[in-house]
């Protein structure tokens, strides 16, 4: 049985990236994901930096730790489109991100999975919550605990 108050629940990308350290009880029983977090998944492995610009992890581990997130989601889950609806949704969380004082621009993929969340009646589960602040008028945000990860442990 989950812990958390929500049955169902969409599940931000931080948690798919996470999810092996992430306590099973702060997830909802149903989960389902958006084709946007499929999206920021398989961009992942190409936007890894390589050894020579950074020394916090090994490039080519983290880009077949990034294909096997990738491919566990794959295998896993039927994300959910960005359709139509969510696409309406969109515009008004915009909005309250610019009513907010924040910029948008930045931070589409996160405003999508928003969207499809809103669009699909389902609370968002997220390691980062601040990435959704402006928006709880319209979006129901389960802060799920980050866990402690060692990088060159992975």
């Amino acid at each position: 049985m989950s812990g958390s108050a929500h049955d169902r629940g969409l599940l931000d990308t931080n948690i798919l990236i996470l999810r092996r350290w992430v306590d099973p009880t702060e997830l909802p029983n149903e989960m389902a994901i958006s084709a946007v977090t499929l999206a920021e998944l398989s961009a992942g492995p190409h936007q890894v930096r390589p050894n020579s610009e950074q020394d916090n992890y090994d490039e080519h581990a983290e880009r077949a730790r990034g294909l096997d997130v990738l491919q566990r989601a794959e295998h896993e889950f039927d994300p959910i489109p960005f359709g139509a609806e969510a696409a309406r949704t969109y515009g008004r969380i915009t909005a309250a991100v610019v009513s907010a004082g924040r910029k948008p621009r930045r931070r589409i993929a996160d405003l999508m999975i928003a969207a499809t969340a809103i669009a699909e009646d389902l609370p968002l589960f997220t390691t980062n919550p601040d990435d959704f602040e402006g928006l709880r008028d319209l979006l129901i945000v389960v802060p799920v605990p980050r866990p402690l990860v060692d990088r060159k442990g992975l």
